[in-house]
């Protein structure tokens, strides 16, 4: 049994990251200032004995005893990221500068959730680690993007540095069961106002493109490349290869609901990347993993959560 942390455990990833690692037999502590994450996320595994949750802001330092850290803890959605743009800078650098710190002195290994985002609107496609991207570091997004990108330029100095244990995983777009209904990004957005018979709000022509990943198959990624030698440090790119329009996206969704809903076009958003599509030949390689749900499966169990979701709301 190892002693695992993991921040931002009651998020969409971290709740389900901490179910995998208590399935798997460890001690888990989740930490989280509940920002975007919610305790409803991880409320079935407070009887579990060998599961502790503690309110903490990783931007101010934190001591406690672990073997191994998953650094997970920012907001990932543009609403809430951009809400307080300062404060997501913080969480990426300042939470990582602590959380590097720890994992020195009790000597622990740490994965650090980095993201496709530090690739910003790429000129290369599909994405391979050794692309250094195209961002802008004065945009909307840049609270995020370049947040994420210093954080693994932590991660790696500490490394180099301090012979520090560490992993880096990039993060393409991701979807599941326990996204927040409200977070702004499409697969949630498209399902709560197909559910609704709403207009489906599309950004844009639509045909920009990104990468779906099913939460299930990127959990364990992680888990993967946590278990990898500690030669092998990463950066690695997670997320499922199969490039879909943001039209097709939309359009698939409103017909496993059965949904009237029209799409509503409005302005692309500054910066928003155009296409997005993770080349994993490394993680196939190196991980032996490879994403294995498709999209209509994965589409269909996150539409149910949303609509006992919307059911329970009304209640």
């Amino acid at each position: 049994m190892k002693r695992i942390l993991v921040t931002g455990g009651s998020g969409f990833l971290g709740s389900h990251l901490c179910e995998k690692l208590l399935n798997d037999g460890h001690d888990v502590l989740c930490v989280d200032n509940f920002y975007t994450g919610r305790k409803s996320n991880v409320i079935h595994l407070l009887s579990n004995p060998h599961f502790e949750i503690m309110r903490h802001d990783i931007t101010f330092p934190l001591y406690v005893e672990v073997d191994e850290i998953y650094n997970l803890a920012c907001p990932a959605s543009p609403i809430h990221y951009q809400f307080d743009p300062v404060q997501t800078t913080k969480t990426s650098v300042h939470g990582a500068i602590n959380m590097l710190g720890l994992a020195k002195r009790v000597k622990a290994k740490i994965l650090q959730a980095s993201t496709s985002e530090i690739y910003g609107d790429p000129k290369v496609h599909p994405q391979t680690e050794d692309y250094w991207g195209h961002v802008n570091t004065i945009g909307l997004r840049s609270c995020y993007d370049e947040g994420k990108r210093c954080a693994e330029t932590l991660f790696f100095d500490y490394y180099r540095q301090n012979k520090l244990k560490i992993k880096v995983i990039r993060i393409f777009n991701t979807y599941g069961p326990r996204m927040l209904p409200n977070d702004g990004r499409v697969v949630s957005n498209f399902i709560m106002q197909a559910l609704s018979n709403e207009p489906v709000t599309m950004y844009g022509d639509g045909k920009h493109t990104r990468s779906f990943c099913y939460v299930d198959d990127l959990i364990k990624a992680m888990v993967c490349l946590m278990d990898t030698p500690d030669d092998f440090v990463g950066p690695v790119n997670c997320g499922n290869p199969d490039e879909f329009t943001i039209l097709e996206l939309a359009e698939k969704i409103i017909k496993l609901i059965g949904s009237s809903s029209k799409i509503n076009f409005k302005p692309l958003p500054q910066d928003d990347p155009m296409r997005r599509q993770p080349d994993i030949s490394l993680a196939k390689k190196i991980l032996k993993w490879e994403p294995v749900v498709s999209l209509d499966e994965g589409l269909k169990k996150t539409i149910d959560y949303f609509a006992n979701l919307s059911k329970d709301c009304k209640l």
